[in-house]
């Protein structure tokens, strides 16, 4: 059930606010009900697509690493002498595109975790990638190893938080060349479920395939066939894929694990002004990195990742949650779609506080990626000021609008018990339900508890301190960190994965 068993949800409302058990959704697996909803009718979506593959076809795309010229030449694209300008044919692009699979099931190490990725299934990652942490306490600073592990604790607690999208926060005080090893291992020491891994050059990609295999406790020919990992493959818009991310990308494709090809296209900047224009950009870039993909790996699981939106023309800043950006991410999703693949979108906003403006672009980045069929949200919990921060108190503020997000897309329940005709009956008109039988059987349940809403009135709510929500945010995390409890971890697993962190560290890392 949603709530405690032993207590009402009232209860379970005021527990959640003053220390007592938090009062969250179980884990579960959230299919979208909804059908996709369309921001451009077909012959637009056509358009889009065909600039798209008329931009491969007589732009092209650098691919900047030899491997990546000597797979795409040998499969039959345009390579100019030694590289790096690569053109494709649109037969061929869509020949390539069309290996991928549809869906795919990720492997958590605690089984229970694991992750449906295609269809009408939507997972919610964490913040990810952001180098600077905040909280009311501490205010905003670089982000460190201590913030990371928190973070990491937070996403383990919250059961609407299906996995780790990338390091929460940059430990920016453990070295450049082995900060990934610790990090790495304490996403499978400090949780169970599905994690990313920067695809940063060949070398991190291989040490986070063993601390993977190692954390799931199988060899590695069950961990190729079985895929656990995944990485963010972002294309330098316009029209460029770097040399590290190629490596990386390579690597997790050579051994079943999952790449997302996103590119950032930010209309106005690095794309035309135009969302349009962007998204042409944007889908070319996507087809391009799918089709290279699936010639390394013909079949690997890969995703569509979308991640256009604008610029304030007046300073050049990102902006998120905007509606160009919601527009956007709605017709990423059915250009996944034409093309059978699963889709990316995220929960962005350009917000310097946890303030109404941080809800309000949050909630249409959300509600974009719901209407646009994503499969993946990234950045579901904590992301502030366009990416530049992780907020432990806005993480606890999307972790109550992601949870009421998921409850908004469970089906309407209509049987004879939840219409309740014998209620209705028994109160007639002019009565009150307060009372009734059938209401005092759903007490303790029949509502969605909220973590952070305060529906106290007015007067109460100024006797009991006049508490807001960011302030509210800020005392729940700090339960949920003081009351953390790592997931079991087997002896042995813990001892091979200390014994490989150690070795590695010896040697010095990565270069």
């Amino acid at each position: 059930g949603r709530m405690p068993r032993d207590g009402s949800a009232r209860a379970a409302r005021r527990a959640a606010r003053t220390g007592g058990t938090l009062a969250q959704l179980d884990w579960r697996r959230i299919v979208n009900p909804f059908a996709p909803l369309p921001a451009v009718d077909e012959d637009g979506l056509e358009a889009i697509h065909d600039a798209s593959l008329e931009i491969l076809r007589t732009v092209g795309m650098d691919f900047l690493h030899p491997e990546a010229i000597a797979v795409l030449r040998a499969h039959g694209a345009d390579v100019d002498d030694d590289g790096p300008r690569v053109r494709f044919d649109p037969d061929l692009v869509l020949e390539w595109v069309g290996k991928a699979p549809s869906s795919f099931t990720m492997r958590a190490r605690n089984p229970d975790h694991d992750l449906r990725i295609g269809g009408r299934d939507v997972v919610f990652l964490s913040v990810a990638s952001a180098p600077n942490v905040s909280d009311l306490d501490r205010g905003r600073r670089p982000g460190t190893f201590a913030d990371f592990e928190d973070l990491v604790r937070l996403g383990q607690s919250f059961n609407v938080v299906h996995g780790f999208g990338g390091y929460p926060v940059e430990p920016q005080d453990l070295a450049p060349s082995t900060r990934h090893l610790r990090a790495l291992a304490s996403f499978v020491t400090l949780s169970d479920k599905v994690w990313h891994a920067y695809s940063l050059g060949r070398g991190r990609i291989i040490d986070a395939i063993e601390i993977a295999r190692i954390g799931r406790g199988v060899d590695l020919d069950a961990f190729v066939s079985e895929p656990s990992i995944h990485t963010i493959v972002n294309t330098s818009t316009p029209l460029r894929l770097d040399g590290p991310m190629i490596e990386g990308m390579i690597e997790m494709l050579r051994h079943g694990q999952v790449v997302v090809i996103t590119p950032f296209t930010l209309a106005g900047a690095m794309a035309p002004a135009t969302v349009a224009g962007a998204l042409a950009l944007q889908n070319a870039e996507a087809l391009a990195g799918i089709a290279f993909g699936q010639m390394v790996a013909p079949g690997a699981p890969m995703v569509y990742g979308g991640f256009t939106s604008n610029v304030d023309m007046k300073t050049g800043a990102p902006a998120f949650g905007t509606p160009e950006y919601a527009r956007a991410a709605m017709v990423g999703g059915q250009l996944a779609r034409r093309y059978g693949l699963p889709y990316r979108s995220s929960n962005a906003n350009a917000a310097n506080a946890v303030d109404a403006q941080a809800a309000y672009e949050s909630q249409t980045s959300l509600w974009a990626a719901v209407f646009g069929g994503a499969n993946i949200v990234m950045h579901a919990a904590g992301w502030m000021e366009g990416g530049l921060v992780a907020s432990f108190e806005k993480f606890v503020v999307d972790v109550e609008m992601l949870q009421t997000l998921a409850e908004t897309l469970r089906p309407v329940r209509v049987d004879v018990d939840s219409l309740g005709l014998d209620a209705i009956a028994d109160v007639g008109p002019g009565g009150h339900f307060f009372g009734t039988q059938h209401t005092l059987d759903r007490y303790e349940s029949a509502f969605y508890a909220p973590l952070l809403s305060d529906w106290q009135n007015f007067g109460s709510w100024t006797e009991s301190g006049s508490v807001d929500t960011e302030t509210r945010a800020n005392g729940l995390w700090k339960r949920v960190l003081a009351e953390y409890q790592p997931p079991a971890l087997d002896e042995a697993v813990a001892e091979e994965l200390s014994d490989f962190v150690a070795r590695r560290t010896a040697e010095g890392g990565v270069g």
